[in-house]
């Protein structure tokens, strides 16, 4: 079987014994491309795993693989150390999956300290990255290792698919995050649902989506995007820089009736391939003229039929409307503090750190 190129044993179980006798084997294997080896673990003490997948990379080392799947296994920080070496030396992956790994701050730092190791060795002798496929979900990533990754993503330059939901990712992590994959040019997928934008984390990405010319797919359901984020949202994709756009969601974001008129325009003048987009769950009437609006004009390109079921929608009263609008602002202000001085801590004196805890706490609060 010297010309193996696929390997999958997802679901099944295995030891260290189990992986070193494996990795013997596939180090001989110059032809594998693809380890598919997610659910290996189930049933084995935390302790075994890094073992175990340490001699499974060492053997990779020795292969010219294009794709690995380790999701679903629950390694957790510990498990991604023995990624750092085969990540960091590797010259021919192409699609990383690392879904639901428990991954956490640390482990996400590690992975992202990884890729940056990759991309600058790749330029340093003067190669192009092949990594176009990261999804890395579910694993409690947060705003401690999202900016270490938007860093890597910029180095690599190469991404077309990301695909990071439900990480816990706050607003200043996603802006860090959208900045970084700026740098990708051909970024062709992109799936954050499920983290918290807020108007800071939207607004980082309605000005990050005229860098994406090939987007095609873009999930930001559940990311409570908010009344203003989402018209900056619409706004962005009615300048006409996101014309390749085929699926959008946008679900459970409290988008607001304003937004939806200026989504229709934009789908109007310039989304004549979006044929599927969810709205359900935010604070607009499905019967009024602007859902009507933004209906004719996917009709208008034949896809009448995109939008989704509008059966769970939100109603705002003023009251809310006022308290949403006084906490946005104060968080803004917030972060404007917060970034200014970590600048001045780049530059200069040190500021005090009773100060900058107290911010934090601040800042803290006023996140849902």
């Amino acid at each position: 079987m010297d010309d193996l190129e696929t390997i999958c044993l997802s679901g099944n179980t295995i030891g260290v014994e189990a992986a070193e006798a494996l990795a013997n084997v596939l180090k001989s294997k110059k032809m594998l491309k693809r380890a598919l080896l997610s659910d290996i673990f189930t049933g084995r003490l935390l302790s075994e795993i890094p073992l175990a997948l340490k001699a499974l990379c060492d053997a990779f080392e020795h292969t010219k693989l294009v794709e690995l799947d380790l999701s679903d296994n629950a390694f957790g920080p510990a498990g991604a150390q023995p990624l750092i070496d085969y990540l960091s030396n590797n010259k021919t992956l192409e699609i990383l999956r690392l879904n639901n790994n428990g991954l956490g701050i640390g482990g996400g730092t590690m992975i992202a300290k990884a890729l940056q190791a990759w991309a600058d060795k790749a330029r340093a002798e003067n190669r192009k990255s092949t990594l176009h496929t990261v999804v890395c979900g579910r694993n409690r990533l947060e705003d401690g290792s999202a900016p270490f990754l938007g860093t890597a993503f910029a180095a690599h330059g190469t991404l077309k698919v990301v695909r990071m939901p439900q990480n816990g990712i706050r607003s200043g992590g996603v802006a860090k995050l959208v900045k970084g994959l700026t740098a990708c040019k051909d970024l062709e997928h992109l799936d954050l649902q499920d983290n918290t934008f807020t108007a800071i984390g939207s607004k980082a990405l309605a000005k990050a989506l005229p860098s994406w010319p090939k987007l095609e797919i873009l999930n930001v359901s559940d990311c409570l995007l908010s009344r203003r984020g989402g018209l900056a949202l619409a706004e962005s994709l009615k300048d006409g820089r996101n014309t390749k756009l085929t699926h959008l969601y946008l679900q459970y974001n409290e988008i607001r009736a304003n937004a939806i008129l200026v989504l229709a325009e934009a789908v109007r003048v310039h989304l004549k391939d979006l044929k599927h987009i969810e709205l359900n769950g935010n604070q607009f009437d499905p019967e009024m003229r602007e859902t009507q609006e933004l209906i004719a004009a996917l009709g208008q390109w034949d896809h009448e039929d995109a939008l989704d079921e509008l059966d769970d929608m939100e109603e705002v009263d003023s009251d809310e409307e006022e308290d949403e609008e006084d906490e946005t602002d104060g968080e803004d202000e917030l972060v404007e503090k917060a970034e200014e001085a970590k600048d001045k801590e780049s530059v200069g004196p040190n500021i005090d750190q009773d100060d900058e805890n107290e911010l934090v706490k601040k800042l803290e609060k006023t996140h849902i």
